[in-house]
């Protein structure tokens, strides 16, 4: 019997990679199962699905230069290919469901300053804090600059 696309056979995983698992097949052959190909549902760990020596069935999808490619996935029953998880419940522990972050209504509802909601201001208030607050860093940057030995006007040598 010659092994053809669209097959389904019975086989024992010879080994497991990152990536998927080899399945020896009959006539001495050798497929793969990649690890997207192993279950309905996404894998982390494939050692978490088949062990080395496991009797498995795949489906045939691919033979190419001697490679062939397997599914354990697609050799499921129909009504079993696509279910969204197939784990037991003490292997899900590990992965919480996702929950979307409470939606922003409008950019002014993130608070930059934690006294900004306490204390409303009118517009010419928040301008003086800001010219006060940009008078005094550019103060301390001259003043910093001053005490490492800079000026605005070069070293005097006339070099820069």
């Amino acid at each position: 019997m010659a092994i053809e696309v669209g097959m389904i056979l019975e086989g024992k995983v010879s080994g497991i990679t990152k990536f998927g698992a080899f399945v020896d097949l009959p006539e001495s052959k050798t497929g793969m199962v990649h690890i997207s190909e192993v279950a309905p549902t996404f894998i982390n760990e494939i050692s978490d699905y088949v062990k080395v020596g496991q009797e498995v069935k795949v489906k045939v999808l691919a033979i190419n230069d001697g490679k062939i490619s397997l599914s354990m996935k697609q050799a499921l029953p129909k009504d079993m290919q696509h279910q969204k998880n197939t784990r037991k419940p003490s292997q899900n522990r590990s992965r919480q469901p996702y929950k979307p972050a409470p939606p922003v209504k409008s950019p002014g509802d993130y608070e930059w300053q934690s006294s900004r909601k306490s204390s409303p201001s009118t517009f010419e208030d928040m301008m003086s804090r800001f010219k006060q607050t940009s008078e005094d860093k550019m103060s301390d940057l001259k003043r910093g600059g001053e005490s490492r030995g800079y000026s605005r006007r070069g070293n005097g040598n006339g070099r820069r």
